[in-house]
């Protein structure tokens, strides 16, 4: 038997580029920046990481009864589960829909996934065609421009600006539908900005949706995270005859279980309208096989639970102070300024117009790093067009909150 060796050249010594496709794809969130946080702590420095959401990292625990069915079912966890997830989960599912007013959705629509973030590549996947455009906010989470890029498909930002508090103008987005457009991406309560949607609002997308024909993915995976007098509004609640919409959410944000990493979406509205979108889905999470199946037994006792994420989010709860304390610190700020935010787990903050053409939020965040031992998000990460603004999480206690804003103030102050 002959064996062919490839001989030294061109071919054999050439560097393995990676796809080209990843050339228009960020996520900076976990980028250069957060890279050069870790080698600074390999040099011995302690840094506040405020870049991602990881309620885990700031002492917030997953309730112990979901560690328990998790632990109690182990046994049955073994073996390949279906590929849309474990009967009791998404039967779960159904039940918090049906608790919210959706009676027309059954096991059959929902499946459960590795987190959001593969349910929202394989919906994309099952949906786009090349070329195809899916309306998505500005700013966003950058993983939804991510997956419609590496699904072939074109993003077509429309502004949430923070004049109009970060909520989209229907209006606007009825100018940017094309006969091209597939989709349109709502993320409510709202990352990064933390702006919760009134109904008003998100009768008019519906209403489009309708008439166009576009489906509605809707993220919300922080629906129990809002202040105040702010109301979540589920978006499949307004999903009538002719309008699909999917609905994302999961166990990592509202019962802080990150690493468990167990997401679901539902189909909603026209739902004989998604039957062959339906079926492209079933087939991609087959080739999956199916997600993590241990994780998946602690939904139904999320589901069905306490939700104690009541009492973080109300007057005197840990993520109420912690919001609170930026926002008092932001408005007696000199060179910040503020949208509160009503929902979610983030602040996205504003640079003073002093600073136009002289520090930008990369520069900013970059030198608040190097100086300061601080790890913020730039707000152009989330596909902006302006370059003022950086995200926190609000996860951390006050007194680390005082700290970081102490220390945001040292650098600014020495480009005021």
């Amino acid at each position: 038997m002959s064996v062919t060796t490839l001989k030294k050249g061109k071919g054999a010594t050439a560097t393995v580029a990676a796809s080209g496709a990843l050339g228009e794809v960020k996520y900076e969130i976990r980028g250069q920046l957060a890279h050069h946080a870790d080698e600074l702590e390999k040099r011995g420095y302690e840094i506040i990481s405020l870049n991602i959401g990881n309620p885990g990292l700031f002492g917030f625990r997953t309730p112990e009864t979901m560690r328990l069915a998790m632990i109690e079912n182990l046994g049955q966890a073994e073996a390949y589960s279906h590929q849309k997830g474990i009967f009791p989960a998404r039967e779960a599912v159904v039940m918090q829909q049906q608790n919210r007013g959706i009676h027309h959705v059954s096991a059959e629509e929902v499946f459960v996934g590795n987190g959001v973030s593969e349910l929202i590549d394989l919906s994309l996947r099952a949906l786009l065609n090349p070329g195809d455009e899916v309306l998505v906010p500005s700013p966003d989470y950058p993983l939804w421009s991510a997956a419609v890029v590496l699904n072939g498909g074109v993003p077509r930002y429309y502004d949430c600006l923070p004049e109009n508090d970060f909520i989209p103008d229907p209006a606007t987005i009825r100018e940017l539908v094309t006969e091209r457009t597939r989709a349109i991406v709502l993320i409510n309560p709202n990352n990064p900005s933390g702006a919760v949607y009134d109904r008003g609002t998100l009768e008019q997308i519906a209403d489009l949706a309708a008439e166009t024909g576009i489906v509605v993915l809707a993220d919300e995976i922080y629906d129990q995270m809002v202040y105040d007098d702010a109301e979540f509004i589920p978006f499949a609640t307004l999903a009538g005859d002719g309008v699909v919409c999917l609905t994302y959410s999961g166990l990592s944000k509202v019962y802080r279980a990150c690493g468990y990493r167990v997401g679901w979406c539902v189909f909603g509205g026209d739902i004989e309208r998604a039957r062959d979108y339906i079926h492209g889905m079933e087939l991609l999470a087959a080739l999956r096989l199916c997600s993590n199946v241990p994780g998946q037994w602690a939904v139904q006792t999320a589901l069905g639970g306490f939700q104690s994420i009541g009492e973080l989010v109300q007057p005197g709860g840990r993520l109420y102070q912690s919001r609170q304390c930026i926002i008092e610190r932001a408005a007696g700020s000199p060179y910040l300024s503020l949208v509160a935010p009503m929902g979610a787990m983030y602040a996205f903050i504003r640079l003073h117009k002093r600073f136009a053409g002289k520090l930008d939020d990369q520069q900013f965040a970059l030198e608040l790093l190097e100086k300061r031992h601080v790890l913020v998000a730039p707000g152009s990460s989330f596909n902006t067009t302006y370059t003022d603004h950086f995200r926190i999480t609000t996860l951390p206690d006050p007194d680390t909150l005082h700290t970081v804003f102490d220390r945001i103030d040292d650098v600014l102050v020495q480009h005021a």
